[in-house]
């Protein structure tokens, strides 16, 4: 009995993802035979690691797509809509499409989001890490680079990862977590650090390149099927892609500007978090995505992370660079 309710159920998710695909595909076509551009889905966090893909959106003109930015208010959520296709790809943690590579999702990482940029946040009253031991810290996902970040300080400084309360919460509560005492820090990504420390609210313990230099935090990930059937596409995507995080590493009006439309956040805040963040090489190189994978083994966070060939494709953003 119970081997035919899995039969039945594995034959339901198959006609499923066999009637999305079949309605995209047939989408797809309409389009074409109306003549009408192809629109292109990200998904992205408000975060400013996803800066590159505002200012794309703001400045691309496209000749063969429309971009759609599609805005989710959790993580979570936006890796159910990256693995069941309603978006094309994602500015995201690169860690979870890590994860999701593992379970068998087909998706690609072409670009980093970003080069550092994540601070490690504590309470005022925090003078060294030994003084965290037994205290709550924030990490947005145990999925995370800052969640390995977190790891690297502790045993850089004697201490072992058991020795700290990590507790997940959403980014932005983080800042009022500190500054009502529930934490006594946390490390996440931008502009929630800054939150903290531009109002004296917490200071920065430690900036990451201090902690794990050239860490991979977050990247633009593109599904594996939208890559082979609409290489143009995806090309023309990268294209523009790379010329925005030149413009972002700018961190002039114009950045803020664009910003603002995503991110609600005061202009001393984000002047800050542009001070720590750096966007103008995004490629993926090899020896930070091993030193990445070796972390989440160590950790124990996944036992068979995709390989630098499985999961990264270069390709397109060596292309949009020539």
């Amino acid at each position: 009995m119970k081997k035919s309710w899995r039969f039945r159920f594995g034959v339901m998710l198959l006609l499923l993802f066999t009637l999305t695909a079949c309605g995209a595909s047939e989408s797809s076509q309409s389009d074409k035979a109306n003549g009408e551009k192809r629109t292109v889905k990200i998904g992205y966090l408000p975060i400013t690691h996803a800066v590159p893909l505002y200012i794309e959106k703001e400045e691309g003109k496209y000749k063969n797509f429309d971009l759609e930015l599609v805005k989710f208010g959790s993580w979570p959520e936006l890796v159910d809509a990256l693995n069941t296709g309603n978006i094309d790809g994602a500015s995201m943690l690169v860690t979870l499409a890590m994860k999701a590579k593992e379970q068998g999702i087909d998706i690609k990482a072409v670009a980093l989001g970003h080069r550092d940029g994540n601070v490690l946040v504590t309470a005022n009253d925090i003078q060294d890490v030994q003084d965290l031991k037994g205290e709550n810290f924030a990490i947005p996902h145990k999925f995370s680079t800052h969640n390995i970040l977190l790891y690297q300080m502790l045993k850089q400084n004697g201490l072992k990862y058991e020795d700290v309360k990590a507790i997940e919460l959403p980014p932005a509560e983080m800042p009022a977590a500190l500054a009502e005492g529930r934490i006594k820090g946390y490390v996440v990504a931008e502009p929630f650090g800054a939150a903290s420390v531009a109002i004296n609210k917490g200071k920065v313990l430690f900036q990451d390149n201090e902690i794990w230099k050239n860490s991979i935090d977050c990247a633009l990930v593109l599904r594996g099927e939208f890559i082979e059937k609409e290489q143009s596409i995806a090309q023309e995507l990268v294209d523009h892609y790379v010329q925005a995080g030149e413009i972002a590493e700018r961190k002039d009006e114009t950045t803020h500007e664009y910003s603002s439309k995503y991110m609600k956040v005061d202009k001393n805040v984000m002047d800050l978090s542009f001070k720590w963040i750096v966007y103008d090489e995004l490629r993926i190189n090899e020896e930070d995505y091993q030193e990445l994978t070796n972390s989440l083994v160590e950790m124990g966070l996944q036992e068979n992370p995709p390989s630098f060939e499985e999961f990264v494709d270069n390709s397109l953003f060596d292309k949009a660079k020539k």
